[in-house]
């Protein structure tokens, strides 16, 4: 098992400000890979609705998709890090050298999760309770969407009706269930790509890493949560512009593929410089390949 070092509470700070700091260091390469990831999942996600019965495989596709891209991008950011430039296809990087069964083995956990908190709600509700909460659920997107005033003595009685004790657990469950697949999945991928860990106890390391440094990932989410609202925020300035001159669908757009050029490179980075805090100097020992040897 890897070597898991204790980091003080303000290195999820720290972090955070490397991914941004990695992102200024190389904005058009990183910012551009985002974007190469934004506009790939747009294309898939035109093409399913261009092509309905292709939807269920387009899914799957970009459920798939998402470790391999996110492990390739750690690759591109190492590269900046360390002194080198990044290019588009560093992406490709997680399908090599035998790396995207690893990657893909977080997919296996988010499954099971899912599946164990479906049962979980179908004992805490029945049968009886799932259908009267679909029928509840329905009725406030009819008023929601019918454009008038909510009544607020309707919403009571609707809302009323329901168990609420045994949705506010299940909803503690999910939030629990969510925080255990964040903290494993959280410097998985960074072990897979630089240190050939396999996915399992990637898996298991990054668990016990974010448990053994439980106040610096708080202090991180926390600030990330912030960071992520006032990039949203600057985004949506810039997609209104964008609205207002080509059109409301250009400017949506334009929204889409900022957030993907800055927020995916900040939460590589970020991801990036907890691993290497956490996991030691003897983490970052193995030279990533040279580029002429990769295309050879």
């Amino acid at each position: 098992m890897s070597e898991i070092r204790k980091v003080p509470a303000s290195a999820g700070a720290e972090w955070l400000l490397t991914g941004f700091a990695l992102l200024r260091s190389a904005p058009l390469a990183l910012g551009g890979l985002g974007v190469i990831w934004g506009v790939s999942v747009s294309l898939v996600l035109s093409l399913s609705l261009l092509v309905p019965a292709l939807g269920t495989l387009v899914q799957l596709l970009l459920i798939l998709a998402g470790p391999l891209f996110m492990g390739g991008l750690l690759w591109a950011i190492r590269e900046v890090d360390q002194g080198r430039a990044a290019r588009p296809a560093h992406l490709l990087q997680g399908v090599q050298e035998g790396r995207a069964p690893h990657l893909l083995v977080t997919l296996l956990p988010q499954l099971v999760a899912g599946l164990i908190l479906g049962v979980l709600l179908l004992v805490l509700m029945g049968a009886s309770g799932l259908q009267q909460l679909g029928e509840v659920m329905t009725r406030l997107n009819e008023i929601s969407q019918s454009g008038q005033q909510p009544d607020p003595a309707q919403i009571e009685q609707l809302v009323g009706s329901l168990p609420a004790g045994r949705i506010l657990l299940w909803l503690l469950l999910v939030v629990v269930a969510f925080a255990a697949l964040a903290l494993a999945m959280f410097v998985m991928a960074p072990q897979v790509m630089f240190q050939r860990t396999g996915g399992w106890q990637a898996l298991r390391n990054s668990l016990n890493a974010c448990l053994h440094n439980l106040p610096a990932m708080l202090v991180f989410f926390v600030l990330a949560f912030i960071a992520l609202m006032a990039i949203y925020f600057a985004v949506m300035l810039v997609a209104m512009i964008g609205s207002l001159i080509a059109g409301q669908v250009v400017g949506m757009w334009i929204a889409q593929l900022l957030m993907m050029a800055v927020t995916m490179p900040v939460f590589g980075g970020s991801v990036y410089a907890a691993w290497k805090q956490m996991f030691g100097p003897a983490s970052t020992t193995e030279p990533p390949p040279r580029d002429d040897v990769i295309a050879a």
